[in-house]
């Protein structure tokens, strides 16, 4: 069977550094960080004090007020993102067979503010008024319930579901809305990810584990990848979507072509519950595999837009784990991590950077690591690779590799490459 060529047709972004494509784009390649004191409720006795949040986001201006109040915010941010990338793809739903579209989507957490609203409203009432929850406390909460919404919206009948494997979700739903079009099973696949945990149960859930950085008196330079003095992730919020449709079907009906979905990997480090394997191998084989899956060499990637959370085990492992595939070609390599300025986004994670890999090879620019400063220097990782430090860099960007990493020893990578006739 010989497998569909699949393109990135739309694209739609709501994050800490843009609440449209265009804003984000713009703000990644001039180095803007979304940091800032978390607004979404009172963190002044929290660890952690400050996230990257979206920013003057009002769900009514994207969704009907009746309906919104049935939304956890997260599945608020999915749509959104989701109708920047259908409009963006202009998909024509009158004249689209709606069977062969469908909707992928990934989360880590799901609607973690719906679930402890209700919580605590049962803990404090359970014993003068009796057990009550409202009735849509199960529907705002479940992580499927991005998917079927967006669906719902649309009429988009095909291949529907939520994909849930912590920080790599989105990437793996991205993978899977691949494979349904390179298969014949689809003709679109409306995927990406969203998620929406910074509230007190997220940051205080991660607190405890000690991955946040703390640096409440400086919260735009804390997501620092790759300097020795980086104390841990800084969380991020929002979604991402991307258009993914079968080349002949883009073809036909005169769609824009952003770049073409070369291949996807998954694997497993088998290791631990939180940490990456320190040798990276799990993230040397998903990478790997990927390259397999494109029918590319190491040396057919100019750029990759690498996990890099910001935490002292996980920048390591992952430098290691680039070195150890690409060689000598590592060095001719660009490497960012545009968490750096968004912060981590957890499950929306790998949309968005997929989004910024494929804007890199559109536009022939690497966004920037930014918050390096000289000498901040760690002795385990090789300063001789370019990680793109503080100032984007314009190059000829033929494919680019991105990485995610979750919890559980999840990987899974994307790789995108110019598209040609």
């Amino acid at each position: 069977m010989e497998l569909k060529r699949v393109v990135v047709t739309g694209l739609g972004a709501l994050t800490p550094v843009g609440n449209t494509v265009p804003e984000f784009w713009e703000n990644l390649v001039n180095g803007v960080s979304g940091a800032g004191p978390i607004t979404h409720f009172d963190a002044s006795k929290f660890k952690t004090q400050f996230a990257c949040e979206v920013k003057n986001f009002n769900a009514t201006d994207f969704i009907d007020r009746k309906e919104a109040r049935k939304m956890d915010l997260y599945t608020q941010y999915a749509i959104t993102a989701a109708k920047e990338a259908v409009t963006d793809a202009g998909i024509d739903v009158e004249k689209e067979d709606l069977n062969r579209i469908g909707v992928i989507f990934g989360v880590g957490i799901g609607g973690i503010h719906t679930f402890e609203e209700e919580v605590i409203n049962y803990a404090q009432t359970k014993d003068t008024i009796g057990p009550r929850f409202n009735p849509f406390f199960i529907p705002k909460m479940i992580a499927d319930i991005a998917s079927g919404q967006i669906s719902m919206i649309y009429g988009f009948h095909g291949p529907n579901f939520t994909t849930t494997s912590a920080c790599a979700s989105s990437s793996n739903a991205i993978a899977d809305a691949f494979n349904y079009i390179r298969l014949g099973k689809a003709n679109m696949i409306v995927t990406g990810g969203a998620e929406a945990a910074i509230f007190p149960a997220g940051v205080g859930g991660f607190n405890a584990m000690n991955a946040l950085s703390t640096r409440n008196d400086d919260p735009t330079h804390a997501s620092r990848p790759f300097s020795a003095s980086r104390d841990g992730f800084v969380m991020g919020e929002g979604a991402g979507c991307l258009i993914l449709e079968e080349l002949e079907h883009a073809k036909a009906r005169g769609a824009k072509i952003y770049a073409e979905l070369a291949g996807t990997g998954a694997s497993a480090d088998a290791y631990h519950i939180t940490a990456s394997h320190p040798e990276g191998l799990g993230a040397k084989l998903v990478m790997t595999s990927a390259l397999e899956d494109a029918g590319l060499q190491p040396e057919d990637i100019d750029y990759i837009n690498v996990h890099g959370t910001s935490t002292p085990v996980g920048d390591i492992s992952e430098v290691k784990a680039i070195q150890a595939l690409f060689g000598e070609h590592a060095y001719k390599l660009n490497i960012s991590s545009t968490k750096s300025m968004t912060g981590h986004l957890l499950g929306a994670a790998g949309a968005v950077e997929a989004i910024a890999s494929v804007l890199s090879v559109k536009n022939d620019v690497v966004p920037p690591t930014i918050n390096h400063e000289e000498g901040d220097n760690d002795e385990n990782i090789d300063y001789n690779l370019n990680f793109t430090f503080n100032k984007a860099q314009h190059r000829t960007v033929r494919a680019a590799l991105s990485n995610t990493f979750g919890f559980g020893g999840h990987n899974a990578c994307v790789i995108v490459k110019k598209y040609t006739e």
